[in-house]
């Protein structure tokens, strides 16, 4: 098992982790890479990488889908368990030739909904 550590600066955030994960999957030919966050509260997803404003439209349109008071969980964080749960914590990514499979604009981002805190992704490389 493989470890990315990651360090959020902000309540939410989009950590783009594509190049540490492309770190992983040099000297693979063919094969996939398996990325888990481990935490209930972050998440990864696949998305844009062109436009710095899609990462701003994107968490705040997360937060009108589930806005963050009124729920009964005692620790003010129910939203950020409740988008974890939307978007999703594991990713596999194919590899071919070395590479990521990955559209021209896309990136792998860690979804960051209950910081500032330090966090991990954990990886496996599978080779085909």
């Amino acid at each position: 098992m493989l470890t990315i550590s990651v360090e959020s600066k902000e309540r939410e955030q989009l950590i783009d982790i594509t190049d540490e994960v492309q770190r992983l999957a040099r000297g693979v030919t063919e094969g996939v890479v398996w990325l888990h966050c481990p935490h209930t509260t972050a998440a990864l997803t696949i998305q844009e990488n062109a436009d710095p404003a899609l990462r701003v439209d994107y968490l705040e349109h997360l937060a009108k889908l589930v806005p963050q008071p009124g729920f009964r969980h005692d620790e003010g964080n129910a939203d950020a368990h409740i988008k974890s749960s939307l978007i999703g914590t594991t990713q596999p990514v194919l590899i071919d030739g070395g590479k990521l499979v990955l559209g021209r604009w896309q990136a792998i981002y860690f979804v960051e909904l209950d910081g500032p805190r330090r966090r991990q992704v954990l990886a496996r490389v599978s080779k085909a």
